[in-house]
């Protein structure tokens, strides 16, 4: 069994009883510790990944010494500027043991389930019976009039029971200043059948607008 574990900040690849040499831990020697974020578990043929980390495993080891790592020399020079500059740096390290590797309530990661893509909304459905000439309203042109007929509002009673602002919002997408405010009323008499008195009103307003 083996397990790839995050330790200050690297990865390593470790088995039971291996040693390894991993940055500075502060941690005194002859201590033990747990690393918890363990990313990949194998077991012969099984191997278990981590979303990123695997939950429940855990791999222990145990602190032998610590020491500095082999000298490493840095050198620096630039051309022509006579700048020349050698030092040497020795990485603190820690040396470990690893003593066990746990998988108690190790979980392989669910696959991902699919999202259903949300199905388009069903356009409205156009009005069936016979329409009215909706043009006859004051302010009402022949745009707005198929728009209104495709959200399915086809006669003058239709008009009628919507609110201004339902119907400004269904022409939201015409081009010009509508102001539907007494359009409702205004088709409430056309669908009575007072075109008189629809004609004497309509007489006195601009565009729909009293």
């Amino acid at each position: 069994m083996y397990a790839i574990v995050e330790i200050a900040g690297h990865q390593f690849k470790v088995e039971k009883d291996q040693r390894v040499f991993v940055n500075r831990l502060a941690i005194e020697e002859g201590e033990k510790v747990d690393f918890d974020n363990v990313l990949l578990i194998g077991d012969g043929d099984n191997i278990t990944l981590g979303a990123p980390a695997i939950d429940g495993a855990q791999v222990s080891a145990k602190v032998l010494k610590h020491l500095k790592g082999d000298k490493v020399i840095v050198f620096k020079k630039k051309r022509r500027k006579g700048y020349r500059v050698k030092n040497g740096h020795r990485q603190s390290l820690t040396e470990i043991v690893i003593e066990s590797i746990a998988t108690s309530g190790a979980k392989k990661a669910a696959p991902k389930k699919e999202t259903k893509k949300a199905e388009p909304k069903a356009a409205p459905k156009k009005a069936t019976g016979k329409a009215d000439d909706l043009k006859k309203i004051e302010g009402i042109g022949p745009k707005i009039a198929t728009t209104l007929v495709e959200a399915g509002i086809a006669t003058f009673s239709d008009l009628a029971k919507a609110t201004p602002e339902a119907i400004s919002e269904i022409i939201a997408g015409v081009r010009g200043n509508h102001v539907t405010d007494t359009w409702p009323a205004q088709a409430q008499l056309a669908a009575d059948g007072k075109w008189d008195e629809l004609q004497k009103w309509q007489d006195e307003l601009d565009g729909g607008k009293a």
